[in-house]
């Protein structure tokens, strides 16, 4: 359940400051997702040649913190996908600022439209940030402040899922199952387990990029994404509970059983696929 009086206050607050072209209630909240203890993550748009005046963002947020030394990022602080925002504790609340520049969020929902879409290194997304995710949080988020309907007008870009990113999601993650399971096995056989680990973690947040196309549903987060991706109606069965056998066999050293565990998954992922998906289909 939603705390209206918080987002509220947070609207208000951030209302006058320059630059400030949108509101927006991201994540797992945005969605509907989300369990008593989930941040809010509140998207902050502005427009690539009027940016957020970062001085003016913390003089507002300032009275609402818990924490005063509690600060906001310069533009492009955290990285190039997530440029910035602040970590914030809110009357107890862990509410996260992120940044987005409306400019790139449009050339990349205009890419992946056409089904192009780029995997890039960002902190905190140990899977990779796929650029298609600005375009699942407009798909997803609920607009909190949208004076100039720039975000409404977004939203009508993202449904229905282009079946070309679709197409594109499937082939490029599809492949990579099992690319990920081979050079884990070279891995195997020189018992290196972090590699291992490593490699499992990109096989299974692959398998979940496949099933989140297959579903028409935008993976915004590869954070509990296979969890999620096992309660769609195309889906791998017993998917949750193979994700933690797997994980058990890694821990125990086990690493044949786990990887047989993630070729049993692989070949029914491209099982899957052959049956629900080719290219001309709607």
């Amino acid at each position: 359940m939603e705390n209206p009086v918080l987002l509220t206050r947070v609207i208000e607050a951030l209302r006058p400051v320059r630059g400030l072209a949108a509101i927006v209630l991201g994540g797992s909240r945005g969605r509907g997702t989300a369990g008593p203890a989930s941040d809010y993550d509140i998207g902050l748009y502005y427009e690539p040649d009027a940016p957020i005046d970062v001085a003016m963002l913390q003089s507002a947020i300032a009275p609402l913190v818990d924490e005063p030394s509690s600060t906001v990022t310069r533009m492009g602080e955290w990285g190039p996908w997530i440029n910035g925002g602040g970590w914030l504790t809110i009357a107890g609340v862990k509410v996260d600022l992120l940044y987005r520049d409306l400019g790139r969020v449009r050339e990349v929902i205009a890419e992946a439209r056409q089904g192009r879409f780029s995997m890039n290194y960002q902190v905190g997304h140990p899977h990779g940030f796929c650029s298609a995710i600005w375009m699942g949080e407009v798909a997803t988020c609920q607009p909190l402040l949208d004076p100039l309907g720039r975000i409404a007008e977004l939203k009508g870009e993202t449904w229905p899922y282009p079946r070309a990113l679709r197409d594109a999601l499937i082939a490029r993650f599809g492949w990579e199952v099992g690319f990920a399971i081979e050079n884990a096995e070279l891995a195997a056989r020189r018992a290196e387990q972090t590699h291992i680990a490593g490699c499992a973690y990109r096989a299974l947040c692959c398998v979940a990029q496949v099933l989140f196309a297959l579903n028409g549903r935008y993976l915004i987060n590869e954070k509990g994404a296979v969890a999620e991706a096992a309660t769609y109606p195309i889906t791998l069965a017993g998917l949750a509970q193979e994700q933690a056998e797997i994980w058990r066999d890694i821990g125990n050293a086990d690493h044949e059983r786990a990887l047989r565990r993630l070729r049993s998954l692989s070949d029914g992922l491209r099982a899957l696929v052959e049956h629900y998906f080719s290219p001309s289909a709607p």
